[in-house]
């Protein structure tokens, strides 16, 4: 999540919005042999830069509620990308996409699912999931949350993500002029295994989904 954030801040800072953020346009890369993984926006094909100034109403796919065209538009589709990796599921589920959207629209708020039991997460979900796109926080500022920058949040740094970002600063003092600042801050480190294991319970609970749908439409 902080990886995406901190993409969607320096994009949002060059003045420019993406216009479809969903999970299919974020990618995973990792080095051989590097142990981690690096979290990339695709896909730019809508962006296009902000104008203020006009005043321009949309509503797109399943996930985005009438907004007035602006940065914050992404901020809320990050909001519903988080929610569906986290619990698998959107905030609404039907299978025709239109029904979806219209469902989507009626919506006063977003009910916290059971799948999230970290307060601190939902809090931030939340943020950017607010209807109400002058109360909702930009990437910046999802950054400074504390579900990034509390105490509890750096308790949770494992071994390996230390042992990551010291390798990568060794390797920036032996003349390695790609590592980033990103490399030796454990907080971005995403570690392979983690992300390896994500893969295979997911894979999972798909194919148990589908075993489960064939079954009812059997009896």
């Amino acid at each position: 999540m902080k990886q995406i954030l901190e993409g969607m801040r320096a994009f949002h800072s060059s003045g420019f919005i993406h216009r479809d953020i969903k999970c299919d346009n974020v990618l995973l890369h990792s080095p051989p042999g590097s142990g981690r993984v690096y979290i990339k926006i695709s896909d730019f094909g809508f962006a296009k830069k902000e104008d203020i100034q006009v005043n321009k109403h949309i509503q797109l796919e399943i996930f985005k509620v009438p907004l007035i065209l602006t940065q914050k538009v992404d901020i809320y589709a990050l909001g519903i990308t988080f929610y569906k990796l986290i619990t698998h599921k959107y905030p609404v589920n039907e299978r025709n996409v239109k029904e979806q959207g219209k469902k989507m629209i009626q919506l006063k708020s977003i009910d916290r699912p059971s799948e999230i039991k970290d307060n601190l997460l939902w809090d931030l979900i939340s943020n950017l999931l607010e209807f109400d796109p002058n109360k909702r926080i930009t990437a910046a500022e999802a950054l400074q949350h504390p579900y990034f920058t509390s105490p509890e949040a750096f308790s949770d740094i494992s071994k390996e993500q230390q042992d990551l970002a010291s390798l990568a600063s060794v390797a920036e003092l032996e003349g390695d002029s790609n590592i980033t600042q990103f490399d030796k801050d454990p907080t971005f480190i995403v570690e392979e295994k983690i992300i390896n294991q994500f893969i295979i319970n997911y894979i999972h609970r798909n194919q148990t989904k589908q075993l489960n749908n064939i079954k009812q439409e059997e009896k």
